[in-house]
């Protein structure tokens, strides 16, 4: 079960995204640094990749304000990507030579479970991604279970 923030929390950084492309590439140095600090360059390349699709979904189909927050607990890492476009995030066969609708599945794929919050009260979602810091971080591609949303 996929918690809202980690159990037991350690650490938490968040910020306040401008709602345009070149954020991005900010946002993912960021989270860089950040692991970095946290001492989790064993999953950064993941987590940052992770991030990047959020956001540019985020930026792209959603609408101002967008937030970026990482949440640190004692076994498990969170990204959570807040915008407040009224759509919910839908996953797509893509084709092979498809230039767009790979975001979610390569989120599945590097994350240890992922979904999607919508907000209370007004438009919007949560897309969170999280990962378990007590697995090796390649090893959830191989395990024998399908990746689902949790």
């Amino acid at each position: 079960m996929m918690h809202s923030t980690p159990e037991n929390l350690r650490d938490s950084v968040c910020w306040e995204l401008p709602h345009e492309p070149a954020a991005v590439g900010k946002a993912r140095t960021m989270v860089a640094e950040s692991l970095a600090a946290w001492r989790l360059t064993v999953i950064a390349d993941d987590v940052v990749l992770a991030t990047g699709e959020l956001l540019s979904n985020a930026i792209t189909h959603g609408r101002p304000p967008v937030r970026l927050s990482l949440h640190l607990g004692e076994a498990e890492l969170c990204v959570h990507v807040t915008d407040h476009g009224p759509d919910l995030p839908r996953t797509v066969d893509a084709d092979s030579d498809a230039v767009h609708g790979r975001g979610l599945a390569i989120v599945a794929t590097l994350a240890h479970g992922w979904d999607v919050v919508p907000l209370t009260g007004s438009p919007g979602k949560t897309l969170r991604a999280c990962w378990d810091l007590g697995r090796p971080a390649a090893d959830h591609r191989f395990d024998d279970e399908p990746v689902s949303r949790r």
